[in-house]
C-alpha cells in the first residue's frame, strides 16, 4: 500500500513539472487577406488594433538605422512607426512620426475612448494619443543609461540604482524612483483598459520586472503586482494582456506556458494553459466573450504557429492557422485585435504584415 501510495505521489509531481502542452483542438476555417492594408514600406508588424469607427493602427519596426556613439562602440538603432488605415484597408496617415519614444515597437491598443496607445519596448515608454492622432500623455522614460535601444543582438537592459537588487521595488522590478512611481518599464508588452478607464500594462518581457502596472483613467499610478516565478500571482515573461467585461484581468505568462486571470486589484483567480506558449492575446466583444491566443512561433518553436479560440474558463473551443510563410500561415505572432468574435487581425513580425482574418462557422 505504501509503494502504491509513493508511485501515485510521484506521478502526480511528474505531472505537474511537465510542461503544459498544447491541447488538441478542433481546427476552424477561416477566410485570410494577408494584402488588406495598403501598406507603406515598413518591416515587422508588432502591433495591430481597430477602432470603433473599423480603422486599423499599426505598429511596426521599420529597420531605419542611425547611428549613436557611445564610448568605446558605435550602435546601431532601428526607429519603429505608427500608421492608420480607413475601414477598406486604406492608408490614411501616419501619427507620431520621428517622436521620441518611438523606438522599438511592441504592441499598439485603442481604449474605450478611441485613443491610441503605443507600447515601446525599446525606449521603454508608453505614449498616448487622441483619436485625432494629437499627443497626450507619456508613461514611463527612457533608461539615463541608454538613448534607445540597441539593435540585434545588443541586450538593453536599465541598470538598478546602487543598492537595490534586481527584482526589487513596488511590485518586484525597476522602482520608480522620486515623482515617478510604477512608471519605470523595462521593456514594457501590452496594454489592456477596463470599463472605468484604468488600463493595465504588461511590464516586462526582460526578465527583470515581471509585473502588472495599473494606471487610472486620469493616468496616475495606482497599483503593481507580480514579480518573477512561477506560482500564482507570479510572471516569467508577460507578453500580453487582455480584460474581460467584468473587469478581470488575463495575462499572457509565455515562460511558464499559462494564462493567468486576477481581478481589477490584482487579486490572482484562477490559471489554464494547454495553448502552447500564449504570446499575444485579445478578448471578443459581444454578449459572449472569447479569448484569442497565438502559440509561439519563435526561432525555438517553429513547429507551432496556431492561434486557439477559448471560453473564458479556459476550455478550448477550436484552433486555427500554422507556421508559415503563406497566407494562412502565421510567423511570430506578436499582437492580436479581435473586435468581435469573428473578425480579427493578426501582426506578424515574422512575415511584415497585418493580417485580415474572419472566423467561418
Amino acid at each position: 500500500m505504501k509503494k502504491a501510495l509513493k508511485f501515485a505521489v510521484m506521478a502526480v509531481f511528474v505531472a505537474a513539472a511537465a510542461p503544459a502542452l498544447a491541447q488538441p483542438a478542433p481546427d476552424i476555417a477561416f477566410d485570410h487577406a494577408a494584402d488588406f492594408l495598403s501598406l507603406p514600406a515598413y518591416g515587422e508588424v508588432a502591433g495591430v488594433a481597430t477602432n470603433a469607427a473599423g480603422h486599423v493602427f499599426v505598429y511596426a519596426r521599420t529597420g531605419t538605422p542611425y547611428a549613436t556613439l557611445g564610448h568605446e562602440r558605435t550602435f546601431y538603432h532601428y526607429g519603429s512607426r505608427l500608421f492608420q488605415f480607413d475601414q477598406t484597408g486604406k492608408f490614411v496617415k501616419e501619427i507620431g512620426g520621428g517622436t521620441y519614444a518611438l523606438n522599438y515597437a511592441s504592441a499598439v491598443r485603442v481604449d474605450p475612448s478611441g485613443n491610441i496607445w503605443a507600447v515601446d519596448a525599446g525606449s521603454n515608454m508608453i505614449m498616448k494619443f487622441a483619436p485625432d492622432g494629437s499627443f497626450l500623455q507619456v508613461f514611463g522614460r527612457k533608461p539615463e543609461t541608454i538613448p534607445v535601444r540597441p539593435g540585434p543582438g545588443v541586450i538593453a537592459r536599465a541598470i538598478d540604482p546602487p543598492g537595490m537588487a534586481p527584482g526589487g521595488g513596488g511590485g518586484g522590478g525597476i522602482p520608480g524612483g522620486a515623482g515617478f512611481p510604477g512608471q519605470s518599464f523595462e521593456r514594457p508588452a501590452d496594454v489592456a483598459f477596463d470599463a472605468s478607464g484604468n488600463a493595465y500594462v504588461a511590464d516586462g518581457f526582460g526578465g527583470i520586472n515581471n509585473r502588472v502596472s495599473k494606471f487610472n483613467k486620469d493616468g496616475n499610478f495606482v497599483k503593481s503586482w507580480g514579480r518573477t516565478g512561477s506560482a500564482p500571482g507570479q510572471f516569467n515573461e508577460l507578453r500580453g494582456i487582455a480584460t474581460d467585461a467584468a473587469g478581470n484581468v488575463y495575462v499572457a505568462d509565455a515562460g511558464n506556458r499559462r494564462i493567468q486571470v486576477f481581478d481589477g486589484e490584482g487579486n490572482f483567480k484562477s490559471e489554464f494553459s494547454g495553448v502552447g506558449k500564449p504570446m499575444a492575446i485579445c478578448i471578443s466583444g459581444g454578449p459572449t466573450q472569447y479569448l484569442y491566443s497565438s502559440n509561439s512561433n519563435s526561432p525555438e518553436d517553429l513547429d507551432y504557429g496556431e492561434i486557439y479560440k477559448v471560453k473564458l474558463n479556459g476550455q478550448v473551443v477550436g484552433k486555427f492557422g500554422r507556421a508559415g510563410k503563406i497566407p494562412g500561415e502565421f510567423s511570430v505572432v506578436n499582437a492580436l485585435d479581435c473586435r468581435t468574435e469573428k473578425n480579427l487581425f493578426v501582426a506578424e513580425v515574422g512575415n511584415w504584415r497585418a493580417t485580415k482574418v474572419t472566423l467561418k462557422p
